[in-house]
């Protein structure tokens, strides 16, 4: 890899391809070992449950005719492309932004993958407080909230001085 590209925010390209393999890994597994809606309770408050998301998240658009896997295919495709040149572009040191960055990009690369393989996203994270579930998740959606959660925290608390 360029020298300037280790000095860059591209620095985390491997936990970007860690966090893909790990999220193609786990949906793997509960694609080969759980059938559609089954659960297994691990904890008072999680389970891993198979669910498939046509939509975006909580399921939004996921009952229209099959238009929108493309459109959400498209969109995640131009938000990874447009945070590659970022983390290209910025440097190293701008630690939160481009580890943020990199999980956003691990989280729609991996999304992507799910849509054109199986026309969904395949969910089995499910969070819940007695009879209220958060809607089904799995690790690509997670990078995708910490990702946004860092880059929230980095435009607040960053001591970069203003241009």
């Amino acid at each position: 890899m360029p020298q300037q590209w280790q000095q860059s925010g591209w620095h985390w390209w491997w936990l970007v391809a860690l966090l893909i393999v790990a999220d193609q890994f786990s949906k793997w597994l509960i694609l080969e070992n759980m059938p559609l809606y089954s659960r297994i309770n691990v904890l008072p408050f999680f389970d891993l449950v198979y669910v498939r998301n046509y939509g975006a998240a909580f399921s939004f658009l996921s009952d229209q005719s099959g238009w929108q896997r493309w459109f959400f295919t498209a969109i995640a495709v131009v938000i990874s492309v447009v945070l590659i040149v970022m983390l290209r572009r910025q440097p190293k040191s701008m630690k939160a932004a481009n580890l943020g960055f990199g999980l956003i990009v691990a989280g729609a690369i991996g999304n992507v993958i799910d849509r054109i393989n199986y026309g969904y996203v395949v969910d089995f994270l499910d969070v819940y407080v007695g009879t209220y579930h958060w809607p089904a998740f799995n690790v690509a959606d997670s990078c995708i909230v910490i990702g946004a959660g860092l880059i929230i925290f980095d435009g607040f608390f960053s001591n970069r001085p203003d241009k």
